[in-house]
């Protein structure tokens, strides 16, 4: 099923800082945020491994950003690698 550019536009976009607010933990966002990271579009830019690098990223936090990735049908690049080769 199609999305609305407006549904589109809305995942995309941060609105006063609040991009993944209820998602994942405040040290995970300040550090996506330190890297200019503040869309699902320039996440999408990042592969897994490059995400877990920053500080506030476990495992835990991962799996629930790529749930909620995976819920507005976007993922990491590079996202062929097997559990065992990320980190």
């Amino acid at each position: 099923m199609a999305k609305s550019l407006n549904s589109i536009y809305a995942v995309n976009h941060v609105e006063n800082g609040n991009f993944l607010e209820g998602v994942i933990a405040i040290p995970a966002r300040r550090a996506l945020e330190k890297e200019k990271i503040n869309s699902l579009e320039k996440l999408s830019a990042y592969s897994e491994e490059e995400i877990l690098n920053l500080h506030g990223f476990g495992r835990s936090t991962i799996e629930k950003l790529k749930d909620y990735m995976k819920e507005h049908q976007v993922s990491f690049k590079n996202n062929d690698l097997p559990d065992f080769l990320v980190r």
